[in-house]
């Protein structure tokens, strides 16, 4: 039997499962690892990061970009630390991620030595799978079994390896179980559940759709069931892009980065077909009064966020098409119809400021081309904050386009991280990353990974000086004096090229336009600086278009100025117009 080292064979066990990449940063405590991933250089691709937090969240990223375990790793002591970030988002994002953890020799454990700390217990909260190899030979089957409890789980599995035992040569002789793997079989609908939803659906005045990631595969069925019942649809902010954003029934998504017609419509509906949907926030985002139809597959979701009717354990694709056959077509109904008015004047009112010109840059005129620029199989890495209202609100996902932000767990720098990482999958794609300049300054460094790789990628900054998401929280939530939010203004430009990549900034349209012609000529990595505006994207928190017992002729006033909303109206408008 031929021999193999322990950390080598280990990574067989990653090419086994298909595992293309390994992102991290090397340390002492790893240097087992980092032979073997030298002896595997043919069939393993490792990519250098510069922070073990942008490893975590690259591994993070491509497993939600891919539906393929994410592989990272860390050093003893501090280069662990640094993982937690991108370990807990995707945790928060339910992301199958393998995390690989040095640790110094086994004598040199326990025994208060340089970096060695008890690795085990930091990584419990963070994890679904968290164990410490004892012995050279558990090495590779403690890799598989990391990968299956990722899958099982949708989460973090953590491998601590000491140093010594990774040099340890064993046997060659494990087989990993990456070939018996199969995705589970999806529940059927109950018919008796699905005839009771039919009757809700049916009775219902304002019937409405709202889908989560877990309808990520049944864009055609949700179609489907939104034209026969004339039901208008609006989703969580991750399921952006299952339906193309010019989908004339998709009003976006609801919440406070979401645009106004979905937001309007979460509340103005008597009756929610809730799908494959667990968003934390959608107690504050629809009608407390709606009846509840929730699709899922798992049965711990169902009544989570909400009171439910009709709950229906199932998986989201065959339970809309078994609606869809059970239903009979349904007339439009006035909310149907002022949904979608609505939702024509709220992007009328977007467009209507594509081209302007105006100096700091407003967000229209930028994605608009950002939408001109991207091909069909553009991927975008996200960052957090108001980034992420732009994105939603302006960006319009179509064909083979994907996208990916730090979800549920936000976590600012997550932009270019995510970025390398679709670069590195998908070589041949368009890539782009977008950030605030609040979330590039964290994890600015990693422009050194892509000038090292050569990885086309279109760096976006968006400089408005301030951290606009917190901002406006303290202005119109707590309603607090500024505080901390401030930014100085950096020339970004200018660092991107002192790394190596081609730097421009950007202060009008014309300036835009030829930069993204001359990002185009060339091969390599990108920053452009946009110099944006300070004012505040439109809210749909504290919206002001109508006076009421709430509002009177002056807010509205004063929201008009601030906001520009001259011909924006709110869904009441639009439903008077149906009703008359």
């Amino acid at each position: 039997m031929s021999k193999i080292k322990a950390a080598t064979a280990g990574l067989k066990v990653l090419e086994a499962w298909g595992v293309k990449n390994i992102y991290g940063l090397p340390g002492g405590s790893f240097d087992s690892g980092m032979q073997a991933i030298y002896e595997r250089r043919d069939t393993l691709h490792y990519v250098q990061v510069r922070h073990e937090e942008a490893g975590a969240i690259a591994a993070s990223a491509e497993a939600k970009l891919t539906g393929k375990v994410g592989v990272t790793f860390g050093s003893a002591g501090p280069g662990a630390v640094h993982l937690l970030n991108g370990l807990y988002d995707a945790k928060h994002d339910h992301t199958p991620v393998v995390a690989i953890i040095a640790q110094v020799p086994t004598k040199r454990m326990n025994v208060d030595f340089f970096q060695a700390i008890d690795e085990e217990p930091i990584f419990d909260d963070v994890s679904v799978w968290n164990r410490t190899a004892m012995t050279a030979e558990s090495i590779p089957q403690m890799y598989d079994e990391a990968i299956r409890q990722a899958y099982k789980h949708n989460g973090v599995a953590v491998v601590t390896v000491p140093k010594d035992l990774g040099w340890t040569e064993i046997e060659d002789k494990f087989q990993p179980t990456a070939n018996l793997y199969q995705q589970p079989i999806m529940p059927e609908p109950d018919p008796k559940r699905i005839d009771e939803a039919w009757d809700l659906i049916k009775n219902a005045k304002a019937p409405l759709i709202y889908f989560g990631i877990g309808a990520k595969h049944a864009s055609k069925e949700l179609k489907a069931v939104s034209e026969k019942f004339h039901m208008p649809m609006i989703s969580s902010v991750l399921a952006k892009g299952i339906v193309e954003d010019e989908y004339e029934n998709y009003l976006g998504s609801t919440g406070r980065v979401a645009p106004k017609p979905g937001v309007e419509a979460g509340f103005a509906n008597d009756l929610i077909l809730w799908v494959g949907n667990d968003v934390p926030f959608s107690i504050f985002l629809i009608n407390p009064r709606a009846k509840v139809i929730q699709i899922d597959i798992d049965s711990e979701k169902l009544g989570k966020r909400h009171h439910v009717d009709v709950a229906i354990l199932a998986d989201a694709k065959k339970a809309l098409k078994a609606l869809a056959d059970k239903g009979t077509e349904l007339p439009e109904s006035d909310f149907y119809k002022a949904s979608l008015l609505n939702r024509k004047n709220w992007r009328d009112w977007q467009d209507s400021f594509a081209n302007d010109d105006s100096q700091p840059l407003r967000p229209e005129p930028v994605f608009d081309q950002i939408n001109k620029l991207a091909s069909d199989r553009a991927v975008f890495g996200v960052d957090v904050g108001n980034v992420n209202i732009n994105f939603m609100r302006l960006i319009n996902l179509h064909g083979d386009q994907k996208w990916t932000t730090s979800g549920q767990y936000a976590t600012m720098g997550y932009g270019m991280s995510a970025a390398i990482a679709a670069k590195t999958y998908y070589p041949d794609r368009d890539v782009y990353s977008l950030s605030g300049d609040g979330g590039f300054a964290m994890l600015c460094e990693e422009l050194l990974t892509e000038v090292k790789y050569n990885l086309h990628i279109i760096n976006f900054v968006f400089s408005n000086e301030t951290l606009g998401f917190i901002e406006a929280e303290q202005t119109d939530d707590s309603k607090q004096p500024l505080s901390g939010v401030d930014l100085i203004d950096t020339d970004w430009a200018k660092v991107g090229e002192g790394m190596g990549a081609v730097g421009f900034t950007v202060r009008t349209l014309d300036d835009l336009k030829d930069a993204l012609a001359k990002a185009q000529a060339t091969d390599k990595p990108v920053l452009i600086d946009v110099k944006l505006t300070h004012e505040m994207p439109f809210t749909t928190e504290h919206m002001a278009l109508e006076t009421n017992k709430w509002t009177t002729q002056a807010d509205v006033d004063a929201f008009t100025k601030k906001y520009q909303t001259k011909g924006l109206h709110p869904y009441s408008y639009f439903l008077d117009q149906v009703t008359k």
